[in-house]
Parts: structure tokens; sequence; C-alpha cells
């Protein structure tokens, strides 16, 4: 596949445009312009828009509402041309106007449209395309050789997510072989990741994940790309070797590849995956430049939190309060917040009542004793970086906004000291 970017990468699609427009100039020119052709202008300019020509999106809006309008007035004698059939059913599923085919179908009084397909995607637009999967799996199959084969493979395949993975990746693998390159193939690889981490097929998804990686990098759905990879290493780190990760963001450029570091760092933390957001963070902060760089500040940021349950705690704690507040998100200052305070609940000295539970030489070793909470208090205070400066309390008030991930890391470390607590009081008695 050649890839072009730049201004040139348009410039077949400016130049169909041009003549579009030249046509339209016309009514009588205009209605002869058949919608096969505008439609391979649509085509081109979405496949450039998957390839991070982010003009082409304006391009984009604009003939499709050029290619309804055209569709509309086309006298019905244009669709004995099975390639304008096929083009206004491929208009439909690029992301027209579905309404435009509920129209077209109504005046069909020749037959030029297949009822299965039409009957098939007005279900699938209203959100009925479970009523048709059997249908739609068997026409899909038929016409996966013409022109409209890849799409309604995908269109099959977003069907069958819900009912059968395993044949929804089938159809998703026929979407993108029939259409390498395009806007199909950006989406079908897209979806096969959601599948791929949604039902913990690890090998398969890393498998996705490079093929987009090489192909759709600038594609403007990449973001969503990114969200699914991030889940996938993450909550399933024990099947993803951290080499391969690495191997896969090699492909990218280092703003985005340190991006997806920080990402990384920030959800292993979360979750207590501690090597794999000390392996991100530490990425991330050798792409970050001077350690002035906010994105270097994140890093370490990210990888004192992925510190706090190793042998490393007492640096880790002092780093996380070191870090200026004003560089932090919103979301992350509420994480910092909690960070400091499972860091003092961890670091401080044991209460004394349970230090005389211990009567027995056989009872729980001294360091066990010293990760013990600070009795029970509720309200736990961040952890300081210096004696000198007396800890913040951490209020309710200040954690009522705190999303759910942060509340989920404040809970664990909770838990965790509370189970300790527990060990302590059982073997007390």
């Amino acid at each position: 596949m050649v890839t072009r970017s730049g201004k040139y990468a348009l410039l077949p699609a400016v130049f169909a445009l041009v003549s579009f427009l030249s046509h339209g100039a016309k009514a009588d020119d205009h209605e002869d312009l058949p919608p096969y052709k505008m439609l391979r202008s649509l085509q081109f300019v979405q496949d450039q828009v998957v390839a991070g020509d982010q003009s082409a999106a304006d391009i984009q809006r604009f003939m499709l509402g050029n290619i309804d309008a055209r569709l509309r007035s086309a006298d019905p004698s244009v669709f004995e041309n099975e390639a304008n059939v096929d083009a206004a059913l491929v208009y439909a599923m690029s992301g027209g106007n579905p309404a435009t085919l509920d129209y077209l179908v109504a005046r069909d009084v020749n037959g030029n449209f297949d009822n299965r397909v039409t009957d098939i995607l007005r279900k699938y637009f209203s959100g009925k395309g479970l009523l048709v999967v059997r249908s739609l799996s068997d026409t899909a199959t038929e016409y996966q050789n013409k022109t409209i084969g890849p799409y309604l493979s995908l269109v099959a395949g977003n069907v069958l997510i819900a009912k059968d993975s395993v044949e929804a990746l089938k159809r998703f693998d026929q979407a993108r072989l029939a259409a390498p390159g395009t806007i199909i193939e950006e989406a079908a690889l897209r979806r096969s990741l959601a599948v791929a981490v949604d039902k913990g097929m690890v090998d398969r998804g890393m498998g996705f994940a490079e093929k987009y990686t090489r192909r759709f990098l600038h594609s403007p759905y990449a973001s969503q790309f990114a969200d699914l990879f991030v889940k996938l290493v993450v909550d399933h780190n024990k099947d993803v070797q951290q080499q391969a990760i690495v191997d896969i963001l090699s492909f990218m450029d280092e703003p985005r590849r340190r991006e997806i570091y920080l990402r990384i760092a920030r959800a292993a933390a979360i979750a207590g995956k501690s090597d794999l957001a000390l392996m991100a963070a530490e990425r991330a902060r050798q792409l970050s430049g001077s350690d002035s760089d906010p994105f270097g500040a994140l890093a370490e940021f990210y990888g004192g939190m992925a510190a706090l349950p190793t042998d490393r705690v007492s640096d880790a704690a002092r780093g996380i309060d070191a870090t200026a507040g004003s560089s932090l998100s919103k979301r992350d200052q509420a994480l910092r917040l909690a960070a400091q305070s499972v860091a003092e609940q961890i670091m401080a000295p044991p209460d004394p009542a349970s230090l005389k539970q211990v009567s027995s030489p056989n009872s729980i070793s001294a360091d066990v004793h010293a990760a013990a909470p600070a009795g029970d208090n509720p309200t736990p205070q961040p952890v300081s970086a210096t004696a000198s400066r007396p800890a913040a309390t951490t209020t309710k008030n200040e954690l009522q906004d705190v999303d759910p991930a942060t509340q989920s890391l404040l809970s664990t470390g909770r838990s965790k000291l509370d189970e300790i607590d527990g060990l302590l009081k059982k073997e007390g008695n």
C-alpha cells in the first residue's frame, strides 16, 4: 500500500471535488453525474481521513451532503445501473443519511435494490440488527466478493459481537482483507481489538494492535485504539511480555509513544501492577527530556505511585509529596491525595494496642508490625516529605469528586492495611 501525506495527499480528491463543483454549476450537468463516481471521491477522502489528513474531514462532510442530494434527485432509471445501486448502499454504510435509503427503496418499483440487503440495513440502522443476524451473515457471505462485500462484513461483525465474538472476528477479518488500507480496515482492526480485550484474547489482541499501529497511527480514531491497548496490557499484564509492548509502541513517534507509556503507568499503578507501571513510567521518563519537563514530572509521579507497595515506599512517598500539584490535572491531583493517604498509612507506626496483643514469640514478625496502620483512623492523612511541615488532612470533601480509579486505589490500600490489622488482632487472641 502506498501512503501519502501532506498537501499532496488530497490532490486527487481536490480534483474530483473541483470536477463535482463544476458539474454542479448547472442543474442539468449535476443530474448527469453518476452517483458511483461521486462515491469514489468520498471513499478516497474517507481513506485519507484515517491516514491522518485532518483537513479531509471537512471535505467528507461536504461530499456526504451533496451525494445525499444527488441520490434523492436521481431519476429511478439511474439505479438500473448496478454500480449506482451499490453506491447508494455504500453511502448509507459510510455515514450517510439512513432516511435516504428508505426514500430510494420506497421509489424502487423495478426491483433494482435487493430487498434482503435493504431490509438488513434498515433494521441495523434502527438498532435491531440482532433480529436479522442469520440473514445478515448469509447475505454477507453471498456478497463478500462484490463492491458492498467489505461493508456488509463490517456490519455483520458489529451485529455479531454481542452474539458470537468468534464469528464477529471472522467477519472483521473478511472486511479488512477485502479492503486493505481503507477506512473499512481501520474500523475492522479497531473493533477486532475491542473484542480481543473483552474476551481476553491476548495474543490476537497484540497482533491487532501491531497492525493498527503500523497502518493507522494518525487516524482520528486512534485515541479509541489507545484506550483499548492500555486496557489490554494492564488487565492482562501477566500474559503480555513487556518487550512486546515496547516493540509495538516503537512504531509510534516519540510524543505518541510517551503518551501511551504514561497512560499505561497510571492505569497499572492504580491497578497495583507495580512492575508494569514502573517499566512504563521509566520509558516515559526517558522520552521526556529534562527533569523540568512536565511529562517527566508526571512519569516520576506515576513511578512513585507504583513503588508504594515495594521496599522503596519512603522514597516514593517523598517523591509523590514533592510533586507540584499545579503540574497535575484535576484527576491526578485527587490521585495524589489518595496516594499520599495510602503512603502515610503504610509508613505509620503500629498502634500500641496492637503491640500488646502480640504475646508469643511465634507471632507475626516485627516487619509486619511496621506496616500496620495507626489505629482505626477513618480519615487518612497524606505523608509529608519533610518532618518540619505537618501532614495535610485528606477529608471526605477533598475526595468526594475523586474518579472511580482513584477511589479504587484508596480502597485497595485501606483494605490491605485492614487485613494486616486483623491478622495482628487474631494472633494476639
